[in-house]
């Protein structure tokens, strides 16, 4: 009954459900009327064609699906608030009444619920993964990827593009995910340009394409010429185009958004991580993990670089990355001061994974403000 009301709620709220048809919105559609196949429920933040966060989680489930050729189906339910914890458990009943045992929680705000499920007993046979936290049950893992490694790479080509000397950078959060991308960022568009700011804005929130906006202009309009991003939407790359000013995006290789601003972007291959997590769990081999995938791993990478890229920075982000590649060059390498003089890696030292999420700072020559 519980679940059964669970479901009346959900679309009583109008949540999109999409499953197994050739769409954007949806699955791939390979595994429709495979009755064994292993279905897999997907709650996203945004919408499936948003242009960027969310579609690049879908790019990824769409790929795992088309990858068991009918072996596995995909649910997908959009738009729910990560700040909702009512509209976040009833997504996920929704999902495993429709016969999802695998639920995906897309965002970070996803996870205290999700892990309350998981850990109440009763969703025996369920496995959830969340993404971008770190909470784990016996049957919940989470995962998450290196993007320290292609924000160096953006602030390399950023660095090298800039006329002002003034970054700008529109942040979700003063939460150590987003700083580590803004650290990383700011570090690589050092090292090719010493007199270069970052100037960032929060917007407070992962997903609101009217403030993303208005942050970019109060960027833009303290002389910033480049514009990056830890955002959901394309906002920031319109608002710099409209500008005739430069912009880097983040989450999907997109150009055509916004063709006359757009750099790059640092963006993720969440096919490398499903695909072989549900291999395990459909072999019966799947226990929990912490998993960070890498650019050596095919999880993150850096998009293809547009025709607005300079020879120079071309040539300055392939050397670098190629050190990457082969564990030759790490971001976080010391000596590195944060934005009060405080060394915070000292000369010699390295911050691996455990290091580098400790992070809660800004590095010298990045300065935040809200709006």
């Amino acid at each position: 009954m519980k679940k059964l009301l669970a479901l009346a709620l959900a679309l009583a709220m109008a949540l999109t459900v999409s499953a197994c048809q050739n769409s954007p919105k949806s699955g791939a559609g390979s595994a429709e009327g495979a009755d064994d196949a292993l279905t897999v429920g997907f709650i996203y933040i945004g919408n499936a064609n948003d242009g960027g966060y969310t579609q690049a989680h879908h790019n990824g489930a769409v790929a795992m699906e088309e990858y068991f050729e009918g072996k596995v189906k995909t649910l997908v339910m959009e738009e729910i608030s990560d700040t909702d914890k009512q509209a976040i458990r009833s997504a996920a009943d929704s999902l495993i009444d429709q016969g999802a045992t695998v639920v995906v929680g897309t965002s970070f705000g996803f996870g205290d619920t999700l892990y309350e499920m998981a850990q109440s007993g009763d969703y025996d046979g369920v496995k959830f993964l969340h993404f971008s936290g770190n909470l784990m049950a016996d049957n919940m893992g989470n995962y998450f990827g290196a993007t320290e490694e292609p924000r160096y790479l953006t602030g390399i080509i950023a660095g090298l593009q800039t006329k002002t000397n003034k970054l700008g950078y529109v942040g979700a959060y003063p939460y150590t995910e987003v700083q580590i991308g803004i650290n990383a960022f700011t570090l690589g568009a050092q090292s090719v340009n010493p007199d270069v700011e970052v100037n960032v804005v929060y917007i407070n929130s992962w997903y609101d394409p009217a403030k993303e906006s208005q942050a970019a202009e109060a960027l833009l309009d303290q002389g910033c010429d480049v514009i990056a991003q830890h955002c959901d939407t394309t906002g920031p790359q319109l608002a710099a185009e409209k500008a005739g000013a430069l912009a880097i995006g983040y989450n999907l290789d997109n150009p055509t958004a916004a063709p006359g601003a757009w750099l790059t972007a640092p963006i993720w291959r969440h096919e490398a991580f499903l695909i072989p997590t549900i291999e395990k769990i459909m072999a019966g081999s799947w226990t929990p993990e912490s998993y960070y995938g890498t650019m050596k791993d095919g999880y993150m990478d850096i998009a293809k670089l547009s025709s607005l890229v300079s020879p120079e920075a071309q040539a300055a982000v392939e050397q670098v990355k190629e050190k990457m590649l082969a564990g030759e060059f790490h971001v976080f390498t010391g000596p590195i001061q944060d934005n009060k003089g405080n060394t915070v890696v000292q000369e010699g030292e390295t911050l691996y994974r455990d290091g580098i999420w400790k992070t809660d700072y800004l590095v010298q020559g990045a300065s935040s403000a809200d709006i």
